[in-house]
């Protein structure tokens, strides 16, 4: 396989250095990489950002609590066949024509070799125990038979397995010795800044450095049942134009709330916040 590129990000995902080399340590090793951070840090548009860095396809498997690994690799349409069979004109002994391939199954695949996929495999543990132990084990095959036609599928090139996690269980210790791990920080108020600028191009700086200071000072509120992430600082920017509030009313509160905070405890504790944001 040639050597791969090296990724550092893209101009819409801001990555730090400690993410871009695990990141490349796990394209280099073939290993899949498991990330897990809190909601709004990036970690599902991190697989997008790989393969448009790398300028590779991109194949998403969203997990669900009834998906099995299975599932990833093919499915067979009988429902299909059964209607073909009473009320089409298609022939059904080709049953070929009613196999689907999922999205594992089209990361092996490839028709050309030497091009890797992205595959995201999106809230592993929404999916029961066995899941994650079975993922591994097609991971590991790279290869699988469909039982209805006798077709073997075999893989030319490992993807890029990027499998994201929101820590609601445990995940099994046989699947974490296998993978690459990644904890995504919440960004600090510099990198948050930049994440800004990239969305919000031409907003102010006084704008900016307001939002910035009071959305962090709501995020310390203590017990919040949800603290606000980075897409909401986003869309918080873009309501704040729109509305054509000043920096003083910032300073003083937290005006349009509701685009931060989503639960009603949590916005009368961020409405008592009167301080001024401003340091100093």
């Amino acid at each position: 396989m040639p050597h791969a590129p090296r990724w550092t990000g893209t101009r819409s995902y801001l990555a730090d250095e400690a993410l871009q080399t695990t990141v490349n340590v796990a394209v280099a090793l073939g290993r899949p990489l498991l990330v897990k951070g809190e909601p709004g840090t990036g970690k599902t548009l991190l697989a997008h950002a790989i393969a448009d860095g790398l300028d590779l396809p991109l194949l998403t498997w969203h997990v669900k609590s009834t998906t099995r690994a299975s599932d990833g690799l093919y499915l067979y349409d009988t429902v299909a066949r059964l209607n073909d069979s009473r009320f089409g004109d298609r022939d059904v002994r080709d049953i070929e024509q009613y196999i689907k391939l999922g999205p594992l199954g089209l990361a092996f695949d490839q028709s050309i070799p030497e091009r890797r996929v992205v595959l995201l495999i999106d809230e592993v543990d929404k999916a029961d125990l066995e899941f994650p132990n079975d993922l591994l084990h097609e991971l590991d095959a790279m290869r699988f038979r469909v039982a209805e036609t006798g077709r073997e599928v075999v893989a030319q090139a490992r993807p890029i397995v990027v499998i994201t996690s929101n820590a609601e269980k445990e995940l099994p210790d046989a699947f974490l010795r296998r993978c690459v791990f990644h904890y995504i920080e919440f960004p600090d108020e510099a990198l948050l800044g930049r994440i800004c600028r990239v969305h919000h191009p031409h907003v102010e700086d006084a704008l900016l450095a307001a939002t910035l200071r009071r959305f962090l000072q709501v995020r310390s509120i203590p017990d919040l049942k949800k603290r606000p992430s980075t897409s909401e600082l986003i869309d918080w920017i873009a309501a704040l134009k729109l509305a054509g509030v000043a920096v003083e009313k910032i300073e003083q509160g937290v005006p349009l709330a509701g685009v931060l905070m989503k639960h009603e405890t949590d916005s009368q504790r961020a409405a008592r916040l009167r301080a001024p944001a401003a340091r100093g």
